[in-house]
């Protein structure tokens, strides 16, 4: 959980896409890199973030053309950023309180990579366990 994020992005080339990009050019992106969300630019500076779930409560569900609509028009605009240099745990923290499970990774506005709940699925996933069962504990010792 104290791993920095740095690690956990280390040799990640980030996938970005432009925010006019239709979302069937983006879905073929996210298809092409295998990955669940997409960082939106605008020159090299993030603009926004879209995600599978963009592309289905956003799109599909109101019954819009994915090969008319653009980014720009469904992205999520000024997502919660992190920055390389924070431990995994605070980005984990982040995902559970916005309730989303992509955190781009951004340094000077410029993004960098992404992190995803899915980066939990290892020994981050095992020590954040023990925190819980720590703080458990502590709860049933103090209360």
């Amino acid at each position: 959980m104290q791993r920095p994020v740095r690690n956990i992005i280390e040799g990640q080339e980030p996938v970005t896409a432009r925010a006019d990009l239709t979302v069937s050019e983006a879905a073929r992106l996210m298809k092409e890199h295998s990955v669940g969300a997409l960082l939106v630019v605008d020159g090299d500076r993030l603009a926004g973030i879209f995600t599978e779930r963009d592309a289905l409560f956003r799109v599909v569900a109101e019954g819009c053309d994915p090969g008319k609509t653009r980014l720009l028009d469904v992205m999520t605009r000024n997502p919660r950023t992190i920055t390389p240099d924070r431990p995994f745990g605070h980005a984990l923290h982040l995902m559970y309180e916005g309730t989303f499970r992509h955190v781009p990774v951004v340094e000077n506005g410029r993004p960098l990579g992404m992190v995803s709940a899915r980066d939990a699925l290892g020994p981050d996933l095992q020590q954040f366990v023990r925190d819980l069962d720590t703080r458990t504990h502590i709860g049933e010792i103090l209360g």
